[in-house]
């Protein structure tokens, strides 16, 4: 278990709460564990906590995210259980509070026990239309642990899906992320090109968000990367002109 006194280093180094730290300890803790077993390999990381462990992006997440190559639902179960069986071999406490086949996969939410308190990350993986969907692996290098591999999906799909996702559902944090891809030198102009539908597209949702950032995103952003919260919306019309230039 990571000790108190390098979670308040790590809280003031990330300029963020003690909560997301703890939170992101059992992240990759768990990351760490998952790709340990066998037919690990087909759950392919992704979604905005990939962004932040593979990508480096600067805001936390409460959810990990996978797309299942290959795999039906009782392996599902199985890995994960393999997975949290050693995970309390390391003396951490962990326990599902929800486990269950959904429309599009399988959703699981895990409780993870620590003296500072009680951390819920949720599990959602993906099985529609993934038969052919293409994972990479990455050595990550963890502020929490030993140095780990992971297999996520690819970057080109990544951004798509990221894409996707501000088009349809345009939740807050679906719009920081493709902030994120656009600033962080990511493939965007290589997946899609000069797209003048896609840029109407993108401007329009941005337009017609009546979301409150600066409340569901702040918890989730250092300090340094709140003052974009102000006036956001010019700040991401702006990137999407430049990358989507007419």
């Amino acid at each position: 278990m990571i000790e108190a006194s390098v979670v308040r280093k790590l809280s003031e180094r990330y300029q963020t709460t003690l909560d997301n730290v703890m939170r992101e300890y059992f992240q990759h803790l768990f990351l760490s564990y998952l790709y340990r077993q066998k037919g690990a390999d087909s759950f392919l990381f992704k979604g905005g906590t990939a962004l932040r462990i593979v990508w480096q992006s600067p805001r936390f997440s409460e959810d990990l995210d996978f797309t299942g190559v290959k795999i039906v639902i009782p392996k599902i179960e199985s890995v994960l259980e393999l997975t949290l069986t050693q995970i309390e071999r390391e003396g951490v406490q962990v326990e599902i509070e929800e486990a269950k086949k959904t429309a599009g996969g399988y959703l699981a939410i895990l409780n993870f026990e620590s003296d500072q308190g009680r951390y819920a990350v949720q599990l959602e993986i993906s099985l529609r239309g993934s038969e052919k969907t293409i994972g990479e692996m990455t050595l990550i290098h963890s502020e929490f642990l030993p140095a780990f591999t992971l297999i996520h999906l690819d970057e080109s799909t990544l951004i798509q899906e990221k894409v996707s996702a501000v088009l349809t559902r345009a939740k807050a944090r679906d719009f920081y992320d493709l902030y994120f891809i656009l600033r962080g030198r990511m493939a965007f102009k290589e997946v899609f090109g000069k797209r003048s539908m896609l840029k109407r597209q993108l401007l329009e949702a941005v337009e017609q968000s009546k979301l409150d950032l600066k409340a569901e995103l702040k918890r989730f952003l250092p300090a340094s990367q709140r003052h974009l919260l102000k006036n956001f919306k010019a700040v991401l019309y702006k990137e999407i002109e430049r990358n989507l230039p007419a």
